[in-house]
C-alpha cells in the first residue's frame, strides 16, 4: 500500500504508467478462450474418468492416504501417487487428507492509515473526503465496500491495496476470503448490507464470475448492490462487462483517489 500511494501521487516514477505515457495506447492482441467451454469439456471428462475406473481401487487408495495422514506412517506422496494412477482426481486425494489435517483458509488483511499517510494531502484527495463526508450525511452511514476474490485467483496483493487505500480514504471496507464462490460473495454482501462489491480478477475469469455475481445478486432481490471490477482485464473486454452489470472498470495504472471519486460518483447517481 505504501508504495501504491508513492505512485498514485508520483512520487515514485513509473515510465510508461504516471510518467511519459503514450498518448494513445496500442490494442493488445491476446487469445479469447471461452472459460464456459473449458469448464464443461473438463466436467465432462471428470465424468468419463469415473465411469471407467475401478472404484474399489480408488477407495482403497484414498482410504491409504488417509490412514497414513492419521498414523504418521507410509509415505503420503507414494501414496498420492498411487491414488492418481487409480484415476482418483485431485480434489478426491486432497479431501482425504483434509479429514486429517484440515483445509487451509488464507485471508486477507488490511492495513490502516499506510496509504493516506504516505500519498499526503492534495486536491484529490480531498475531494474524495468531502464526497464520503456528503454521502454519510444524506444515507446515514458511510459507503460500504466489500473487497472480493472469486474463483481460482490468489494473486490478493491488489486487493489489498484496494481495501487498505479505501478504508483510509473512508469507506467502510469488508473483505470477502480467496477463493469465494459468486454465491458466498453475494450472500456476504447482503449480510453486511455493502454498497458495492469491488471485485478483483488477475486469472481472465471475470466474463465468466461477474455475470454469475450479477445473478446470484438478482436471485436474492439485491440487484441495487453496485458491483465494479479492478485488476488486468483486456480494454476489449469492458464492453461486455458493462452489458453484464458491471458499473465501472479499473484497469493497471489506475489511481486509487480517481477510482474512489467514480464509485462515489455512480452511488450518488442510484442513490438519488
Amino acid at each position: 500500500a505504501r508504495r501504491q500511494a508513492q505512485i498514485d501521487s508520483g512520487k515514485e516514477t513509473v515510465v510508461g504508467r504516471n510518467k511519459y505515457r503514450l498518448p494513445k495506447e496500442e490494442p493488445l492482441e491476446i487469445l479469447d478462450i471461452d472459460n464456459d467451454a473449458v469448464r464443461r469439456a473438463q466436467v465432462e471428462r471428470l465424468k468419463k474418468v469415473r465411469a471407467e475406473r475401478d472404484e474399489s481401487k480408488v477407495r482403497a487408495a484414498l482410504n491409504a492416504i488417509t490412514e497414513a495422514a492419521e498414523t504418521g506412517k507410509g509415505n503420503l506422496l507414494e501414496r498420492g501417487v498411487e491414488a492418481a494412477r487409480a484415476r482418483a482426481t485431485l480434489g478426491e486425494i486432497s479431501d482425504a487428507m483434509e479429514k486429517v489435517y484440515g483445509r487451509h483458509k488464507a485471508t486477507i488483511r488490511s492495513i490502516s492509515g499506510v496509504y493516506s499517510k504516505e500519498f499526503g494531502e492534495n486536491q484529490e484527495l480531498a475531494k474524495v473526503h468531502q464526497m464520503i463526508q456528503s454521502f454519510e450525511q444524506r444515507e446515514g452511514r458511510r459507503p460500504r465496500m466489500m473487497v472480493a476474490k472469486i474463483g481460482q485467483d490468489g494473486h490478493d496483493r491488489g486487493a489489498k491495496v484496494v481495501a487498505t487505500a479505501f478504508a483510509d480514504l473512508g469507506f467502510d471496507v469488508d473483505i470477502g476470503a480467496l477463493f469465494q464462490t459468486p454465491g458466498e460473495v453475494a450472500k456476504q454482501a447482503v449480510e453486511n448490507d455493502a454498497h458495492v462489491i469491488g471485485m478483483s480478477t488477475m486469472t481472465a475469469g471475470h466474463k465468466t464470475l461477474l455475470p454469475e455475481l450479477v445473478k446470484e445478486l438478482k436471485a436474492l432481490d439485491r440487484e441495487d448492490i453496485m458491483v465494479v471490477v479492478g485488476g488486468v482485464i483486456p480494454a476489449q473486454d469492458y464492453d461486455y462487462l458493462y452489458k453484464h452489470g458491471a458499473s465501472a472498470i479499473f484497469g493497471p495504472g489506475t489511481v486509487i483517489p480517481i477510482a474512489a471519486q467514480k464509485v462515489i460518483e455512480e452511488l450518488d447517481r442510484r442513490h438519488a
